[in-house]
């Protein structure tokens, strides 16, 4: 637990430094430092203490490039991990064929993210009770750090399922006596932290307040905690929590589907939570890692390119050939898939060939020349492409699995699932398991579901053999070498 102690025993007030995850709301200029013991004074600080509780959702830099969704991609059935050679980024190489071991791997990264967040959510939770503030901001407050607690556990659940569960701040003695929870009580209290915040929770915000969460976006989370859990007789109880996000006047599928991911689109429609980043930084390397731009835009585009509508990235996460073939005669094609070496052929383009490379590359987060800016800093620091980490059609598709695993409303399932096929012009099928989570796959295609979803649906050993995945290893990550020294945590299974 050294990487986790010495962020938890560094906190001052500077910290509000880190990368924020707003252009908006999360944008708070640092006023000095100030020890956390003195801070807490009034509302203003209390609102930075949330703006810190929220930053870490937007980290892409840590020891490695530890972008969420890009080491996903490595992992799943969608990408390769790419890059410049079998040595870059070894914590995605490792990943990508599942040859991660406690030393390396993403888990270090995943499990400061997360452990951070975790912790700043809990230090302003043990403060705002004696903050002097209006009393319904105090409760929305309260409510957005249950929010970021539960988002964070979801995560750290989903990837080492064996992890301590803290709710309160502890002394840094305390930490090294940690022990793990079990996985059932941290699950218990992710649902117990959800549905205590979304009743203080608004639902709707301003323009200004993009990023922070509402009570749809809380919904949704606890639906889909709820369905990740596996228990089939839970399956209506997640359904009826879609139900409430589904038929909500604030949403709706957009007509376009490529419009979905432009970065000049945010907020749109269909998004639920977005993770927001912003070119506003004007980062150089000097800021490392704490980057507000959303770097992975950078790292998949092709190495060395020279062409029309991108820039040249560095490579990584390739499509794998499978995917595309899957996906050639679907109208979402070209929204998810650039295919740059058609452009090579035709003489439109030249780039460079890196590991793994296919020609086949993601367009859903392309480093588009439109989107690259000039204005100051380091332009492949600086994309502004936000992640949506939940949208309708993702939560249209998991009602439509909820039901039918519940033995529920076949037709209302197939009225999702057709939702989401007649959006790019595609009949309706039947509303089977099978062609439900082959919609997930064409619709979410590297957007980071994939991993998560073979493992819970058990399909993880058979769609990953290829990359030497091993049952009952690894569906989930080691524990950190570095979190095992000197306290009494103990490593996965099989690590």
């Amino acid at each position: 637990m050294k990487i986790y102690l010495i962020q938890l025993c560094a906190f001052v007030a500077g910290m509000f430094f880190l990368n924020s995850c707003s252009k908006d709301f999360l944008e708070v200029t640092p006023k000095g430092t100030a020890l956390e013991a003195n801070y807490y004074k009034n509302a203003q600080e209390a609102y930075n203490g949330l703006v810190a509780a929220y930053d870490p959702l937007g980290t892409e830099c840590g020891a490695t490039y530890s972008s969420k969704i890009g080491a996903l991609n490595s992992a799943s059935d969608d990408c390769y991990a790419g890059g410049g050679s079998s040595s870059d980024v070894p914590a995605w190489q490792a990943w990508n064929d599942f040859s991660v071991d406690p030393s390396v791997g993403i888990q270090a990264d995943f499990w400061s993210r997360n452990f951070t967040g975790v912790y700043r959510a809990n230090l302003l939770l043990s403060k705002l009770g004696g903050v002097p503030m209006d009393t319904a901001l105090k409760a929305r407050f309260i409510a957005e750090s249950k929010f970021l607690r539960a988002y964070f556990y979801f995560d750290l659940v989903r990837l080492f399922k064996n992890v301590p569960l803290f709710i309160q701040v502890l002394a840094p003695g305390e930490l090294f006596s940690a022990t793990q929870a079990k996985p059932e009580d941290v699950w218990a209290q992710i649902e117990k932290d959800l549905n205590e915040a979304i009743p203080d929770l608004p639902l709707t915000i301003s323009a200004d307040e993009n990023g922070r969460v509402t009570k749809l976006a809380a919904t949704a989370l606890l639906g889909k905690v709820i369905l990740f859990q596996n228990n089939e007789s839970r399956m209506q109880e997640a359904a009826d929590l879609f139900e409430q996000v589904n038929t909500s006047p604030n949403y709706e599928l957009l007509p376009n589907f490529g419009d979905i991911f432009s970065a000049g689109n945010k907020f749109n429609k269909e998004s639920i939570f977005e993770i927001v980043h912003t070119s506003k930084q004007l980062a150089g390397w000097g800021a490392w890692p704490n980057f507000d731009g959303d770097v992975y835009v950078q790292m998949v585009g092709p190495r060395a390119y020279t062409g029309p509508t991108y820039v040249a990235g560095w490579g990584f996460n390739p499509i794998i050939l499978d995917l595309v073939n899957l996906m050639k005669n679907d109208p979402r094609y070209p929204y998810t898939i650039a295919n740059i070496d058609s452009l090579k052929q035709k003489g439109l383009a030249t780039y460079e060939a890196g590991y793994q490379n296919t020609g086949y590359f993601i367009q859903k987060f392309a480093p588009l020349k439109i989107n690259y800016s000039t204005i100051g800093g380091d332009p492949v620091l600086n994309y502004p492409n936000d992640v949506i980490e939940i949208r309708l059609a993702d939560t249209y598709l998991m009602e439509a699995e909820a039901l039918v695993r519940a033995g529920g409303n076949i037709s209302k399932a197939q009225t999702y699932l057709d939702k989401v096929r007649a959006r790019v012009g595609l009949p309706s099928v039947p509303a089977t398991l099978e062609n439900i989570y082959k919609e997930r796959r064409l619709e979410l295609a590297t957007e980071g579901h994939r991993f998560f979803d073979l493992v819970r649906t058990g399909q993880a050993a058979t769609a990953l053999a290829f990359k030497h995945f091993t049952a009952g290893k690894n569906e989930i990550l080691p524990i950190p070498l570095t979190e095992l020294a000197n306290t009494k945590l103990v490593q996965n299974p099989g690590y």
